[in-house]
């Protein structure tokens, strides 16, 4: 799965209409260029192509008063906005996703209902116990751990992920199962975007 893809999405969903820059901008606020793939080329070249797909709405905006370009404005199409949700929800429930695109579906887990998304990690955490189930029956040798060599470091490594990966989920069902954050249909809740006109301190 592509991080761009629901990282650009859901930048443009969090202000409901965003031209390029400001996506660029909030990325970079939330430190997306650090931990994913989401540098400037990257990011403008997914908004034209999420538009040619009919999941971005491309206004044309007139030029601005001071005399710069005209900028292309973006919202989600009812197409976008389900695209968005599912890329959101395949983050949330694999047990097996790269480390920013996890990233990217925690930070906009507010956007799903509560009892969804504990849902989506009750069933990454029962993926993960079966994988590590997989690892101790198929994949770790029958010789002592003595015997394994280098090679059981491998298994090592697949099994600690496993452990605190299944240790981390069941703590944040635990926190969303006792009412932290405010999910979807529970009311206001901030929008951690970058206010025009404030430098990024991360940029």
């Amino acid at each position: 799965m592509s991080v761009m893809r629901l990282l650009v999405l859901g930048a443009v969903r969090q202000r409901g209409r965003a031209h390029g820059y400001q996506v660029r901008n909030d990325l970079e606020f939330w430190g997306a260029h650090e931990w994913s793939s989401a540098k400037p080329g990257s990011i403008y070249h997914a908004l034209k192509q999420l538009a040619k797909e009919e999941l971005l709405l491309a206004h044309e905006t007139a030029p601005s008063t001071a005399g710069g370009p005209p900028r292309t404005e973006y919202e989600l199409t009812p197409d976008g906005e389900t695209k968005y949700l599912e890329l959101l929800r395949e983050a949330l429930r694999g047990h097996d996703q790269k480390i920013d695109v996890l990233t990217a579906g925690v930070g906009f887990i507010v956007d799903l209902r509560r009892d969804e998304a504990i849902g989506l990690l009750r069933e990454r955490l029962a993926t993960l116990e079966g994988w590590r189930k997989e690892v101790v029956e198929y994949w770790t040798p029958h010789a002592s751990p003595e015997e394994w060599g280098h090679i059981g470091e491998v298994m090592r490594l697949w099994l600690h992920n496993a452990d605190s990966s299944a240790e981390w989920t069941r703590g944040l069902i635990k926190r969303l199962e006792d009412g932290a954050y405010v999910m979807a249909g529970e009311g206001e809740r901030s929008v951690e975007v970058l206010p025009d006109g404030v430098p990024n301190p991360f940029a």
